[in-house]
């Protein structure tokens, strides 16, 4: 299945000059979901995955039916404030400004496989900074998995250290 064919493609959004990749018209055709779920289980499926985390928000959309498939539990990674239990926090630099992320503190083991799974690589900046917050818990990061990958943007660089699954590819 051509996956390309399913994202639908919106000039200057949100902003002049952005190519916004919307995987909405993915989503809803059940067929091209599954198979991209599929995809990305069939990636991960020889890792002895113990969990999956994603970032919010279309993390969520794909990691849980990742995890789903593989019979192993989901981590959500959210913005401050959206976690009701004790919560590590990790903030990291933006082109302009910083953001933040948070997990729960008790939502990883020490030496557990971790598999990250989003649904756009760009600079890497996010996902770095989701892989910095399961090694701060003790978790091993044995993979990273993303519906998109915006080549130009040198996110693979950013997370060379770490082994990137990507099943579209535009060039940026």
């Amino acid at each position: 299945m051509n996956l390309v064919e399913k994202i639908r493609i919106i000039e200057d959004f949100p902003k002049k000059g952005i190519s916004f990749k919307d995987v909405t018209t993915l989503l809803k055709d059940g067929e091209a979901f599954k198979y991209a779920v599929d995809k990305m289980i069939e990636y991960a499926k020889d890792k002895n995955i113990d969990l999956v985390v994603g970032p919010e928000a279309r993390g969520f959309v794909f990691g849980t039916p990742v995890a789903y498939g593989l019979g192993v539990g989901f981590v959500p990674v959210r913005k401050p404030g959206k976690l009701p239990a004790d919560t590590l926090k990790y903030e990291y630099d933006l082109e302009y400004g910083s953001d933040c992320l948070e997990i729960h503190k008790d939502a990883i083991k020490p030496g557990q496989r971790v598999l990250i799974v989003d649904d756009l690589l760009a600079t890497g900046g996010t996902i770095a900074s989701v892989a910095n917050l399961v090694e701060q818990l003790g978790g091993e990061v044995v993979g990273m998995c993303f519906l998109i990958e915006l080549t130009g943007l040198n996110g693979r660089e950013k997370l060379a250290k770490y082994d990137v699954e990507s099943l579209i590819k535009y060039e940026f």
